[in-house]
């Protein structure tokens, strides 16, 4: 498969598939006469957005797949056999890549016939988040038993345009998810946490604010590039007797830590769970 100018349809058209397109474009991988997405009618900030990156947009999920080379499904993860329902109807080719970000739907329920994709279909799934929106997202993704070794260099290549990108393998996947998938809500509330901190003890809101976002900014950066323990940066702002150190102490004492670990915990039991439906439908 020629990763220029790749011809790429997207079924769902949501925020997560917009900035994937958005990617792609910026990157030159694709451009807009070469994609192709299935919006709801009603969507209509879904369909102009991929009318404003020059995309076609259209009701019927066959007419993507027809027309594309690559398939993203990007629908939420309850509608994705109904959503391909109807490509059961049309003869498809084989040889199209369908690249999976519903969360939940296992590469072994994708691969099903009763998903109706081609029995050779070549399956990819994978898991960007949030960031995406701003070229700056933590993706993985796992092939299924079709896809060939090109597939996973394009499905990295396409993944890298919008942010960092790993293949792992799909035991890791709902954990992840419930870690990067949600992990920028959790990001969201200490954000908002620290500015409020900040207003109570005098701030300006915009001030806090904007010093709360460059601070998580900047430490999840020294943990990456620096590849230094995050507990020993920790104990790099931690003096004795110093602010830090009475601040963690209360964290501590708050149970942030734990707070933390039971949230990816929960939100991993709940994927588990979504998948655990999908097999039984």
């Amino acid at each position: 498969m020629s990763d220029k100018l790749l011809k790429i349809g997207f079924i769902g058209g949501g925020k997560m598939a917009q900035a994937m397109a958005k990617g792609f474009i910026k990157t030159g991988l694709s451009q807009g006469s070469s994609m192709i997405a299935s919006c709801h009618p009603s969507d209509h900030l879904a369909v102009n957005s991929f009318k404003e990156l020059g995309a076609s947009t259209t009701f019927e999920n066959t007419k993507v797949v027809e027309g594309s080379d690559i398939v993203i499904i990007a629908t939420k993860p309850t509608v994705v056999s109904s959503a391909l329902a109807d490509i059961k109807k049309k003869e498809i080719r084989a040889d199209k890549l369908f690249l999976s970000i519903a969360m939940g739907i296992t590469i072994k329920q994708l691969e099903q016939v009763k998903c109706i994709l081609p029995q050779e279909a070549r399956v990819i799934r994978a898991m960007p988040n949030i960031p995406a929106l701003v070229r700056n997202a933590a993706s993985v993704f796992v092939s299924g038993k079709n896809a060939t070794k090109d597939d996973g260099r394009v499905t990295k290549r396409l993944l890298e345009s919008i942010g960092t990108c790993e293949e792992v393998p799909e035991i890791y996947i709902d954990p992840i998810t419930a870690l990067s998938g949600s992990g920028p809500a959790y990001v969201y509330l200490m954000i908002e946490a620290l500015a409020d901190g900040g207003v109570k003890m005098g701030l300006p809101r915009d001030l806090a604010y904007r010093l709360a976002s460059q601070t998580v900014l900047g430490a999840g950066q020294m943990v990456r590039d620096t590849k230094t323990h995050p507990g020993v940066l920790k104990d790099d702002v931690s003096s004795p007797s110093g602010s830090t150190a009475y601040g963690l102490h209360y964290l501590e004492e708050k149970g942030l830590r734990g707070a933390v670990i039971g949230a990816v915990e929960a939100a991993t039991k709940h994927c588990r769970k979504v998948s655990s439906k999908c097999e039984n439908r």
